[in-house]
């Protein structure tokens, strides 16, 4: 494999992962992919991809959403938080352009580090003379 490829470490690869991804985790959802994240706890993020054949019946047309998905990835993936990430492409992912389902899943890694850059700091209360724990 190539340098340029994702490496090992960077990607979901035991089914007990994806499972613990669908039954506890958090959500976010754009109009061609539907992402889930949880956090793992290994100081950087993971991907793992769940394109259907709902999706489309021809494996090229699936093929080229999961490319276009990883490497959106490899873009940004030292700028997300530490978390295991699934992303589902919905039914209508099949006839959108590459540019569209790049926009798509760019605008989701955005609410992503948002969300979690939200929990990361700690609350403060009104009159801050203390910080509340989360």
């Amino acid at each position: 494999m190539s340098s340029a490829g994702l490496p090992r470490d960077a990607r979901l690869r035991r089914p007990g992962d994806f499972a613990a991804l669908r039954t506890s985790s958090g959500r976010a959802g754009g109009r061609c992919f539907h992402l889930r994240y949880r956090e793992n706890g290994l100081g950087h993020a993971r991907l793992g991809l769940a394109i259907s054949k709902r999706v489309s019946k021809r494996a090229v047309e699936r093929n080229r959403i999961k490319r276009l998905l990883r490497e959106s990835f490899r873009r940004v993936r030292h700028q997300l938080p530490s978390v295991d990430l699934m992303v589902m492409a919905r039914e209508q992912a099949a006839g959108v352009p590459g540019a569209e389902l790049l926009r798509d899943i760019d605008g989701l890694w955005k609410k992503l580090v948002a969300s979690r850059a939200d929990v990361a700091e700690p609350l403060k209360r009104a009159d801050d003379t203390s910080t509340i724990e989360r």
